[in-house]
């Protein structure tokens, strides 16, 4: 007998419909399985052999045929062994066809018969809605982050047998309820209370929080840059649902969403080590898997010691901090993943740390011009703000800081003014408004514009720069309750690309 059951396989942030047909006919008894498989989707035939056995079901000495189609894109992983199962027992005349008609069935089987979660189900979900199904049968591991979608049966299985006696209506089925949003705020260990003096340092993460601007700190060993770093999730805007869903899937297809498929509901913050390769970093993989920049989607790419990093792992970040997105190729096919970050560097101003203090420093003028020339002008030119780490005083220390909580709630009515602005528009952030559409939402005074137009004619900034410039100014504005840009933003937006003169070259000579 035959008999087909739906699964699905996934490619990149995408998940493709798989359709699984078994076979059972009269013939030396073996089971063959076809279809471009993976090793781990080829071993599925001694998994799902032997917990069909200790599901109570008997095989037939028999001649079996498994396919999953379609044959010319590869499956990887062991997902589908769920739905090989049921394909079998369904050929067996075990299960009625019509209890596998519009149902997607994905998940791992152990020896036992138990069934082991997946990665990936939120984008099987969306794949199940795509193609019409109306039940998704998922380990029960993965149930909640199954349902969160909406608009489909989403149906946890914690055993091989259980399926079996569901598909065949001997035991109801129970859709699990779509969790509730929003879950609440994120609970931090960390809160720039416990942060003492740094106040402009702090004033700089403020900014680049309420527009997501890319920022980099510059300061001597030991001044707190790592400290403020792990801070700034604390002071983020809070995730909107379609960002919560979308940062969840990236963390599914990856295999790093929380147990029990709990959605994400406070922003990444990725913090990889210097030694990181590029694949680490962008991705990689014969199937890629989202690395560093894409983990950081819609949080922080925390990069500390950051001319300690190689060049090639650095010009990774070009195109993404760009486009806001990574494509990776591979021989018959291109995987895209996304990519809109902020990007939080730290670094010393040289080997040792202490540059420009000659009292401490013991660098060369060419050691000193060599470490920072690490950095290419592209990369510094992607950066929007920049502002010196200094050495708290021992009173500074001793103090309390202003708490997360207050600086998250100046940041958030920030992010409130430009989610007004740019209704309908697909812009959240004043750092994503594109070039051609800055002056549509960034009106600016005619003495700010006056100090633009200086700035630019007598500092050699770039256009790219320029636009930087601007957009910062809006968040500064933001930040300030006004609509228009005066001089005084743009002031503060200028003081911010002040110690880019460490970098040899002073400001930034190319793009």
């Amino acid at each position: 007998m035959y008999a087909k059951v739906n699964s699905a396989a996934l490619a990149g942030m995408d998940s493709f419909p798989v359709q699984v047909e078994a076979d059972v006919s009269d013939g030396l008894p073996h089971m063959e399985m076809v279809g471009a498989l993976s090793t781990e989707a080829k071993e599925a035939k001694e998994r799902v052999r032997t917990a069909l056995k200790n599901s109570g079901v008997r095989i037939p000495p028999k001649k079996i045929t498994i396919s999953l189609s379609p044959a010319d894109r590869r499956k990887d992983g062991s997902g589908f062994d769920l739905a090989m199962a049921a394909g079998i027992t369904a050929a067996m005349g075990l299960i009625p066809p019509a209890a596998l008609k519009d149902c997607m069935i994905i998940g791992e089987v152990c020896l036992d018969g138990r069934v082991r979660g997946v990665r990936g189900v939120l984008a099987v979900a969306d794949c199940a809605r795509r193609v019409g199904m109306k039940r998704l049968f998922v380990p029960r591991g993965n149930v909640q982050e199954g349902s969160v979608l909406g608009n489909l049966e989403v149906i946890g299985v914690e055993t091989v047998a259980g399926l079996l006696s569901m598909l065949r209506g001997e035991s109801p089925c129970r859709p699990a309820a779509a969790p509730a949003w929003p879950p609440g705020q994120a609970d931090y260990r960390e809160d720039f209370s416990q942060v003492g003096g740094q106040q402009a340092v702090k004033r700089a993460a403020e900014v680049a929080c309420a527009g997501m601007h890319n920022m980099l700190m510059v300061g001597s060993a030991g001044a707190g840059k790592s400290m403020i770093a792990r801070r700034i999730p604390t002071i983020l805007p809070g995730l909107t649902r379609q960002e919560s869903i979308e940062i969840s899937t990236i963390y599914s297809i990856g295999g790093y969403l929380a147990d029990g498929g709990e959605l994400m509901h406070s922003r990444p913050f990725r913090s990889p080590h210097h030694t990181v390769t590029a694949a680490g970093m962008a991705g990689g993989g014969r199937i890629p898997r989202p690395g560093e920049i894409s983990l950081a989607h819609g949080g922080v790419l925390f990069l500390d010691e950051l001319p300690e990093f190689r060049a090639n792992v650095l010009e990774t970040l070009r195109q993404p901090m760009e486009e806001r997105r990574l494509t990776i190729v591979r021989a018959g096919a291109a995987y895209e993943f996304p990519a809109d970050f902020m990007l939080v560097a730290a670094m010393n101003p040289c080997r040792c740390g202490y540059y420009p203090d000659r009292s401490l420093c013991r660098c060369t003028q060419k050691e000193v011009e060599a470490y920072l020339g690490r950095l290419s002008r592209p990369l510094l030119d992607r950066i929007d703000i920049c502002t010196e780490v200094d050495k708290a005083s021992y009173d500074q220390l001793r103090g309390e800081g202003e708490s997360s909580a207050a600086i998250r709630s100046r940041v958030e009515q920030a992010v409130e003014r430009q989610g007004a602005r740019f209704a309908g528009t697909g812009i959240r952030f004043n750092s994503r408004i594109p070039a051609g559409e800055l002056y549509r939402y960034c009106r600016l005074s005619l003495e700010a514009e006056n100090l633009l137009k200086k700035v630019y004619e007598k500092r050699t900034v770039t256009a790219r720069g320029l636009h930087s410039l601007i957009r910062v100014s809006r968040t500064i504005a933001d930040l300030d309750g006004s609509e228009r840009i005066e001089k005084s933003h743009v002031g503060e937006a200028v003081f911010y690309r002040g110690p880019r003169e460490i970098f040899r070259g002073g400001e930034e000579n190319g793009g």
